[in-house]
């Protein structure tokens, strides 16, 4: 079950963060499954502030890159940075500090599961950021990422070069390498109006569903679906 608003801003002082405005920190944990099923309650689902919160990550990570890293080029940030942000990422980090625990999910959408999806608690980190943000400004949520986030990322160089290819290419490597069998990509839904559209795309190994990823493009969406399939199988 989720928490309620007051163990939810219970939790968020917890981690140091203390809303001004608590709508604002209840939006970003209801999901539009919720709010579909609560239509008289005039709710505010999590999909604008995700929106939000996905540009304010993007920049506050993208500044940490170019402090930290002072003779990286541009291409190598941008990837250390996709390699950062990515779903797989942003899930294992929602989880790290309870957030399926703040979720308020449909009945469908928490009976398949959606509090462990992890497009899911990527998107609701994403749109507590955009919380963050609208409530408190840029420098609480560069605080935020400072205190529970940036520790995250390798301060002395990543380990390798895998970061260099995108996540599709290791994929195929992987999958190439241990002969595991056909690899394919699969869009499954499309939504959202033209200028904001959403997919989701499903990746599958030798018949069998190994990652899942939604972006704002089919290419994004793969990508995200690629890195969900190698957290799965296993890097070598």
């Amino acid at each position: 079950m989720e928490m309620g608003v007051k163990s939810l801003r219970q939790w968020a002082a917890e981690l140091h963060v203390h809303f001004q405005n608590a709508a604002l920190l209840e939006a970003a944990f209801t999901h539009s499954s919720y709010k579909n099923e609560h239509r008289q309650a005039n709710l505010t689902d999590n999909e604008r502030l995700e929106f939000l919160g996905d540009a304010v990550l993007e920049l506050c990570v993208s500044q940490y890159l170019y402090r930290q890293y002072p003779s990286a080029v541009e291409g190598d940030l941008t990837r250390m940075r996709a390699a950062i942000v990515c779903e797989p990422s942003l899930a294992s980090f929602a989880k790290e500090l309870r957030f399926p625990l703040n979720l308020r999910l449909g009945k469908g959408e928490e009976i398949s599961g959606g509090r462990e999806r992890p497009s899911l608690l990527a998107d609701a980190v994403e749109a507590f950021l955009g919380a963050l943000f609208l409530d408190q400004g840029l420098p609480a949520v560069d605080d935020f990422l400072a205190r529970h986030f940036y520790a995250r990322i390798p301060r002395s160089g990543f380990a390798d070069d895998s970061w260099r290819k995108d996540f599709k290419t290791l994929l195929q490597e992987l999958v190439q390498k241990e002969s595991l069998g056909e690899l394919s990509y699969a869009t499954v839904s499309e939504s959202g109006p033209a200028h904001e559209r959403r997919f989701v795309v499903q990746v599958s190994v030798a018949g069998k569903i190994y990652g899942e990823g939604t972006g704002r493009s089919k290419k994004e969406a793969e990508q995200r679906a690629a890195q969900s399939a190698l957290s799965t199988i296993g890097m070598p």
